[in-house]
């Protein structure tokens, strides 16, 4: 009888292993890289700045407004979007997304001046929210619980991977496309980069399925697998509680706090550290600035898998997050602190590398809180409000520029914010323990 149940039992993880795999297989790579894409068209207006700022008249203050412009238009629409998204579907909620943010962020090449700039900022803000937490809840349709870190990982590995991409290409557009058929390189970069979203948005509408049970690409015993396998995630705390009870809860709320802190060293490092590596290296060319700034990124991605493959083999996620916390803070300390390039470079891998290892395992938490029904509006709640960090940033960071003469006082202002977001993390699961 036990050796019938041992068989029973390890035929059954080979079945839910195998099912998983196809699912890995189909749908990661190709989410992968419509990430690195929404992430490129999100910061490439950070290396755009190393000659636009010159030629439209743009302080620090000015172009920090300009970033702080589209993540007002992102959030604002953020939880409309992932309600339309159950509504409509993921394969053409995600399409729509795709193709319209595409061809407004190409748009960005038009702009004449700080108010163009800002108006199709904006836009592109409007058209592109929902993106991020639209995946990520479309992940919890198809990846169980206990492979969540390692798939938000890989995903999310896809923003180094753009920062790193983004910044050799867009140093070489900047260098060599500058006075090709009399266009600025700033304005050939958002043409090139924002283009293939939209192509890429016609290429998910044929390509995506919004649920297991609508897979013909998966045999039916894998689909069933795999809707008992997401079945047993519902069976965690708060399941029976209303979706808006749910959100409101005070762990949700901190997370979003957290989230918030955590956004804002992930923007300083997308629309800064360019011109951070531009003020110590102020000799070498743009496409030689572009590499270095390449570095941090090239070096997140090494350490993320290891990341979330530690977390999921440990089912431990709380210490994770709080450890890259630290790692990133303390990253910040360096570069504010020792003037020599090579420590600041170090400063700069510390701080990229902890705060894409801390956002990965980050997205676990709500995600194993909230139940089917509240993830659209819980998902789409922390992310818009860690994005308001993005609106706040890059005007702040900007403002303490101009106002001090170099970025110290913005990046104290970001160190300080990591420390909350530790100490909010580390409150949630006290806040589970008195739930349950």
């Amino acid at each position: 009888m036990t050796t019938i149940t041992v068989a029973d039992y390890t035929s059954s993880q080979i079945d839910r292993d195998a099912a998983i795999k196809k699912v890995w297989r189909r749908l990661i790579p190709f989410l992968f890289v419509l990430y690195i894409f929404n992430y490129l068209d999100r910061i490439n207006i950070g290396f755009a700045a190393l000659s636009m700022n010159k030629d439209l008249l743009l302080t620090a203050t000015t172009f920090g407004l300009a970033n702080s412009i589209f993540y007002i238009g992102y959030v604002a629409c953020e939880i409309p979007s992932n309600l339309l998204m159950v509504r409509y579907g993921a394969r053409i909620w995600i399409a729509r997304i795709l193709v319209s943010w595409g061809l407004a962020s190409a748009a960005t090449m038009l702009v004449v001046g700080p108010n163009s700039l800002y108006v199709v900022r904006f836009l592109v803000g409007v058209l592109e929210a929902g993106f991020v937490p639209g995946v990520l809840l479309y992940l919890t349709y198809w990846i169980p619980n206990s492979h969540r870190a390692r798939a938000n990982g890989y995903l999310m590995m896809a923003q180094p991977v753009a920062m790193a991409l983004g910044a050799g290409v867009s140093g070489l557009i900047l260098d060599h496309l500058n006075g090709v058929l009399g266009l600025q390189g700033w304005r050939w970069l958002f043409l090139l980069e924002g283009l293939p979203a939209a192509i890429l948005g016609l290429v998910a509408y044929a390509y995506l399925t919004d649920k297991p049970k609508d897979a013909t690409w998966l045999e039916q015993a894998e689909q069933n697998t795999l809707t008992s396998l997401l079945a047993d995630d519902q069976s965690s705390p708060g399941t029976k509680t209303s979706v808006w009870k749910q959100i409101a809860e005070p762990k949700i709320l901190l997370l979003a706090l957290a989230y918030f802190c955590l956004v804002n060293t992930i923007n300083a490092n997308a629309t800064w550290i360019p011109t951070i590596v531009r003020e110590v290296l102020k000799a070498y060319s743009l496409s030689q600035v572009g590499f270095v700034t390449a570095i941090p990124a090239i070096s997140a991605l090494i350490l993320m898998p290891l990341w979330t493959r530690s977390s999921d083999r440990m089912q431990e996620r709380v210490w994770h997050v709080v450890a890259a916390l630290g790692m990133a803070a303390a990253g910040w300390l360096l570069v504010i602190f020792f003037p020599a390039p090579e420590l600041r470079l170090v400063g700069l891998i510390f701080t990229v590398s902890g705060a894409f290892c801390a956002m990965c395992t980050f997205w676990t938490l709500p995600q194993s809180l909230l139940s089917e029904a509240a993830r659209p509006a819980g998902i789409g709640l922390i992310s818009a409000v860690g994005l308001l960090g993005s609106a706040v940033s890059p005007a702040v960071i900007g403002f303490l520029r101009d106002a001090t003469g170099n970025f110290n006082a913005g990046l104290f202002y970001v160190t300080a914010l990591l420390a909350v977001s530790i100490v909010l993390v580390l409150i949630v699961p006290r806040l589970r323990a008195v739930a349950a």
